[in-house]
Order: structure tokens, then C-alpha cells, then sequence
């Protein structure tokens, strides 16, 4: 299983791996053997070494009951309620030993969402704490504990596989997948909570979280960033619906400023977070999902993460568009679903996107890149002034089209004012500031789909000077009234196909 992986395991953990060599060859040799075609493994449970904690409401933080495969009494023990769905949340590798703060959190937030629910919470500590390419090389046997317990489960009381679902994070992603594979029958979903990158990310099917592994598959990347052997989360996609947020490579709030001020006032107990802090939004994203029913994120289906980030993606057409986390729309294609979305740097997560597409005109041609500007938002709810913005290139007679986001909810769109902020040269009295010309603005919203312009307040435009005042577009009647009449034009000639159309 490590032995394809010689490069990858030099660069991650080198002097662990050294350490380590002489388990970690044991290790292999035993997870080697589970993929063979004998079921007696099934009923074996006396090499079972993970524990199957079933958490309440009331103690989330603790383990009060196991459910231990081979003893059907513990089942009614820990009043395991067979008609509702069961979650099973997996941890991935510890450095303590012990249980991490989000368990009780994710179980907490289940419970709130689902109270009858079975919450049951695999204890893998044991393997978990080794040397990483140790612990990455037991998912596999791990995974065989799972898929056992499930396997046993589902047979001694005919418990049905539709409601099962296995939630993993880090190397537990990896485990739930491997158990997934190994079940007599596929569950009905498996989310990927930023799946452990290291070992994994060149790995086959068999080894790693998978499509084939669940019904449906569902993945958050959140920690993404350097190169593909080296990236703490998994890069490539491995679900059906691989979600990426901010990029997946990095998540708003955990810059090192931000996780050093934690640490100062909450203590070093938090002191791992200034690693984990990007890896472990996976997790909260989710929980987010659960408890924030009212304030829903959406993920949308896109090529890459700069086109993304230049709004053209903003499309629900043909399912490119998804909720993200518990209510996930479970759509399956033979191909993974990359998308992409933004997020704030706290719960609730959820922000609203824009793709705003603009043409710059002017008199001399004028080139200029990475140019701060501030985009204000008025809606018929509220607005957001100041929103600021880089423009990567700036060039006179080009079509501009970014992405912009708000935390706020401001309703339709009325009004929308752009402002150029000057640069850091000093400015003579007799200095001319260069100026764009601007008819119009196309603003469409991905939440709401709708697609409104934009015209210059006063005249025919607005003129855009760099150090200058805002320039103010307000929404354009006849043009709404022109795309409306065009749009029932094209429904009467062609029929309700055209309802689903947004562009």
C-alpha cells in the first residue's frame, strides 16, 4: 500500500517514517490481507480493536455505552433506537490521544438537528496517536472494524441500510470509505470532512474515500494548499459532489494573527489550531448546515477556482448549483462535481454571491492591474457599503466580470455605487486623474438567480476617476421591461423549457 508512494513519503514526516519504519511494515502486511476473498473476516470480531461509543443528547462529551459487535445485548443496553437513521462519526489522526473538542460539538449538533437519531462515535485513538504514515496505514484495518460493526448491526437487527450514515474527518474520511467498500451492502452516505491528503492523495480507490463506497459521497476540502504531496486535505476530487470552499485551499479566519490571538486568550490547549485551524472548518461547515437551517450555504459547479472567482459560475441550471452540507441535493454523475463557494470567517458561514460585469470605456487607452476598489450594495432589505475589491486588470475598452460577496442579506438589488480608490503616489494640485467611462453594470445573484442592470444615474454615463468620488448606477427599468417582454416571447415561441432558464 506505502510502497507506491516512496517520494510522497520522504517529503511528509521524514523523520517520523524513520522512526516508525519497523511498525509501519507490520502494519502494512496486515491491512494487505483484508481486500482478499474470504468472508470469514465478517464474523470474526475477536481482532476488533476500535470501539463503537453511542453518545446522547444529554452527555455528548461522553462514553457512557458501547455497542460492542458480537454482543447483541449491549445493542438494547444503549437503547439504540432501530427505526430512526444513525449517524457515525469518525475521527481522523490525534497527536493527544484523546478525543477532539469538535466530537462533542458535531454530536451536539445531530442531536439538535435529528433528536431521535442514533449517534455512535468510533474510538480508533489507539491507531489514531502513531507517527502519521503509522495511522494512515490503518485506516485500512480500521475501516474493517467499521464495516464489521455495520455489517453486524444491519444483520442482527435487520437494520436498514437507507438510514445509515458514516461521517468522516481527516483520516476518518479514509476509514469510512474503506468501510463503505467492505460492507455487504453500500450505505446510504458517506461526507468527507477535508479527507487527509498525505499517503492518499495518489493512492487507488481501494485505499482512499471513493464514489463507489456509499450511495452518495459527499466532500468538503478546506485545507488544500502547496502542492498535491504535501496538502493536509486531499486535492483531487473523491466524491460525487467535491465541494471547495474559498478555494478550498485556505479558509477566512485562521491567518496566523487570528489563531495567535486564540492562543493568547483561551490557553496553548488550542495551540494545534494554528495548524488545524483550515483542515477542521470542514468539520464546522458542516455543523453550520445543521444548526443554521434558516441561513443555508450554496455551492456552485465550476471548472476552476479562478473562474469562480471571476463570477461566471453563479449558474443553477441543470443542477450546477447545490446546498451545501446535511440538505446537500444527492445527485450522482460519473464524473465528480467540483464547486466552489465562498464563506465568512465565522458561523453562520453563509454568504451571498454576486457576479457583477462591467465594460470600461475612455478616450486613451489606459492599462492599469491590481487597483483597490469599493463596491457599496443598496437592496429593498438593507445594504453593504465599502465592500472592498482588488481588480486584477483594469484596461480601457475590455468587459470586466468578478465575483463579489455580502454576509448581508439586502434583498433586491435598487442601487449600486462603485468607488476607485486612489493610489499611494502623492497627487500634485495640477495632477489629472485618469478616468474610465461607464454605461452600465450587469449584477446577477446566485442565490436568487435573478439578473438585474444597472445604468449610470445621471446621463448616458458615469464617469470613474481614480482617487475620485463614487459613481452611482441605478437599477434600469427599460431594461428589466426589454428582458422581461424577451423572456415571455421566447416562453410563448418555445414553451415552459425556457422557465428554467436564468440567462
Amino acid at each position: 500500500y506505502m510502497q507506491n508512494n516512496k517520494v510522497l513519503q520522504k517529503k511528509i514526516m521524514f523523520c517520523y517514517f524513520l522512526a516508525q519504519s519497523s511498525n509501519l511494515t507490520e502494519t502494512q502486511n496486515k491491512s494487505n490481507n483484508i481486500m482478499d476473498n474470504g468472508t470469514e473476516w465478517m464474523t470474526d470480531f475477536s481482532d476488533i480493536e476500535s470501539k463503537f461509543s453511542f453518545r446522547t443528547s444529554e452527555e455528548p462529551e461522553d462514553d457512557l455505552c458501547y455497542i460492542v459487535p458480537g454482543q447483541p445485548e449491549t445493542i438494547k443496553e444503549c437503547n439504540f433506537n432501530p427505526d430512526n437513521k444513525t449517524f457515525v462519526v469518525i475521527h481522523g489522526w490525534t497527536v493527544t490521544g484523546m478525543f477532539e473538542s469538535w466530537v462533542p460539538k458535531l454530536v451536539t449538533a445531530l442531536y439538535e438537528r435529528e433528536p431521535t437519531a442514533n449517534v455512535i462515535v468510533v474510538d480508533w485513538l489507539s491507531r489514531a496517536q502513531q507517527h502519521y504514515p503509522t495511522s494512515a496505514a490503518y485506516t485500512k484495518l480500521v475501516g474493517r472494524d467499521v464495516a464489521k460493526f455495520v455489517n453486524w448491526l444491519q444483520a442482527e437487527i435487520d437494520y436498514p441500510w437507507e438510514k445509515l450514515h458514516l461521517l468522516g474527518y481527516s483520516l476518518g474520511a479514509h476509514v469510512a470509505g474503506i468501510a463503505g467498500l467492505l460492507t455487504k451492502h453500500k450505505v446510504n452516505r458517506i461526507t468527507g470532512m477535508d479527507p487527509a491528503g498525505p499517503s492518499f492523495e495518489y493512492a487507488d480507490a481501494q485505499s482512499t474515500l471513493s464514489p463507489d463506497d456509499a450511495l452518495f459521497v459527499d466532500v468538503l476540502h478546506t485545507n488544500t494548499r502547496g502542492s498535491p504531496d504535501r496538502s493536509i486535505g486531499i486535492q483531487r476530487p473523491v466524491g460525487h459532489i467535491d465541494i471547495y470552499p474559498n478555494g478550498g485551499t485556505f479558509q477566512p479566519g485562521c491567518d496566523l494573527q487570528n489563531t495567535v490571538l486564540m492562543v493568547a486568550t483561551t490557553g496553548l490547549r488550542n495551540m494545534d489550531q494554528i495548524v488545524k485551524c483550515s483542515h477542521e472548518r470542514s468539520i464546522h461547515l458542516f455543523i453550520d448546515s445543521l444548526v443554521n437551517q434558516e441561513q443555508e450555504s450554496f455551492a456552485y459547479r465550476c471548472s476552476s477556482k479562478d473562474s469562480f472567482n471571476k463570477g461566471m459560475c453563479l449558474s443553477c441550471r441543470k443542477n450546477r448549483c447545490n446546498k451545501v452540507g446535511y440538505r446537500v441535493n444527492k445527485i450522482r454523475t460519473r464524473r465528480s462535481s467540483k464547486m466552489y463557494m465562498k464563506t465568512r470567517d465565522m458561523m453562520p458561514y453563509k454568504v451571498f454571491h454576486y457576479q457583477v460585469k462591467v465594460h470600461f470605456f475612455g478616450k486613451t487607452q489606459l492599462s492599469y492591474t491590481d487597483q483597490p476598489m469599493k463596491i457599496s450594495l443598496y437592496g429593498i432589505h438593507g445594504e453593504k457599503e465599502n465592500i472592498p475589491y482588488i481588480m486584477p486588470a483594469l484596461n480601457t475598452n475590455t468587459t470586466v466580470s468578478f465575483l463579489l460577496t455580502t454576509d448581508a442579506d439586502i434583498g433586491e438589488l435598487l442601487m449600486v455605487k462603485l468607488l476607485w480608490e486612489k493610489d499611494t503616489l502623492i497627487s500634485w494640485p495640477w495632477w489629472n486623474p485618469d478616468t474610465f467611462h461607464i454605461r452600465k453594470l450587469r449584477i446577477k445573484s446566485g442565490e436568487t438567480q435573478s439578473i438585474i442592470i444597472f445604468s449610470a444615474k445621471e446621463g448616458e454615463f458615469s464617469y470613474l476617476s481614480r482617487g475620485g468620488e463614487a459613481v452611482v448606477f441605478v437599477k434600469d427599468k427599460e431594461a428589466q421591461s426589454s428582458r422581461k417582454n424577451q423572456r415571455l416571447h421566447k416562453l410563448k415561441m418555445h414553451g415552459s423549457s425556457f422557465k428554467q432558464s436564468t440567462e
